[in-house]
């Protein structure tokens, strides 16, 4: 590398977020009138917390998406083609250089060839990329937003069963991976969590479901401690465990546990910690359940300076998902100044 690169904690200043629409050819078809009203909630909370929306878009759906925007929204549609919606695991991620803010991007697979991922994989070169002040950089491995979580001080972490899913890159070793963060995300330490997986999750336990940085060396940790009953509770346990003994002076944080099963009997992986930190907000999932209000607590009490906004994602979650896996954020100077003006003057197209 030319320039040193530095992956940026989430709760950096943000000019935007990346959203993209659901529409009938994804896999929200049955929920669709009820995930598009999530999306236009999230996006509100969003504009109140000073932060445009770059909203992939299908061509067939620019007008009709239009319609159901606030005349007010800063929301930039940009025309584009996708597989689905999960912006967390094919948007780009944003370091700092040398040179400015760096966008860059990994390959994206469909977690592990799961499921068609072509288009996605697309999307940054395609339509982002060209959004940004500088150009795009790629990263030879396959490797998802949702699976990497950093702090200010460049402590990394991820999880063992998503990086070594051989579906993914091959046999390549954690100490492999931990090169490859440190030499294009500037990871400084990489921890890498064994324990801990939610049922239904199709990620192969990505991060951002399970544990979280706050700014002040706190961990907020997807646990189960409501639920010692529960089939997860033994594994969040060790989590827990093993985020005290690789951060003993970080405070920890428990989240509780939801139990939330979809019409066929299926468990769905909903997790308080798949939040969005934004500008001083915190947009927390919720899902309806008597957990709701107990998280949400916890969150005010883990993120003391922000403004904690609950949003309903039981719509999300009914495709094994939440608010984070839908969203990137873009840190403030990546964009072009043009772009970011075209963004806070209300719904406009690209």
């Amino acid at each position: 590398m030319s320039t040193a690169l530095q992956l940026l904690p989430e709760w950096v200043k943000q000019e935007a977020v990346i959203l993209a629409w659901p529409d009938h050819d994804t896999d929200w078809r049955p929920w669709l009138a009820d995930v598009r009203q999530v999306y236009l909630t999230i996006i509100e909370a969003l504009n109140a917390a000073n932060t445009g929306v770059i909203l992939l878009v299908k061509a067939t759906e620019v007008e009709a998406c239009k319609t159901q925007l606030g005349k007010d929204a800063k929301v930039l549609l940009l025309v584009a083609d996708y597989n689905d919606t999960w912006v967390r695991d094919y948007g780009f991620l944003t370091c700092t250089s040398s040179s400015g803010m760096q966008p860059l991007e990994f390959t994206f697979n469909g977690w592990g060839d799961k499921f068609d991922a072509r288009k996605d994989n697309l999307a940054n070169r395609n339509h982002l990329a060209p959004l940004c002040q500088l150009p795009l950089t790629t990263v030879d491995l396959v490797a998802e937003g949702g699976a990497l979580e950093i702090d200010a001080e460049g402590h990394l972490l991820s999880t063992q069963f998503c990086l070594t899913n051989p579906k993914r890159n091959g046999a390549l070793s954690l100490d492999s991976y931990r090169e490859v963060f440190k030499q294009y995300l500037g990871a400084s330490q990489v921890s890498i969590f064994e324990q801990g997986h939610l049922e239904g999750d199709d990620t192969d336990g990505h991060i951002d479901t399970l544990v979280r940085f706050t700014p002040d060396k706190g961990l907020v940790v997807q646990s189960a401690f409501n639920r010692p009953a529960d089939q997860h509770f033994a594994g969040l346990a060790a989590l827990v465990a093993e985020c005290k003994a690789a951060m003993p002076e970080h405070k920890i944080f428990q989240l509780p546990l939801p139990e939330i099963f979809n019409p066929d009997g299926d468990r769905l992986p909903a997790s308080y910690a798949n939040y969005l930190i934004c500008n001083q907000h915190v947009l927390c999932p919720v899902y309806q359940q008597p957990e709701d209000q107990l998280a949400v607590d916890i969150m005010q009490t883990a993120y003391p300076d922000f403004t904690i906004v609950p949003i309903n994602c039981l719509p999300l979650v009914q495709q094994f998902g939440s608010l984070h896996c839908i969203s990137m954020q873009v840190p403030q100077n990546t964009l072009k100044p043009e772009i970011v003006q075209q963004l806070n003057a209300g719904v406009s197209q690209r």
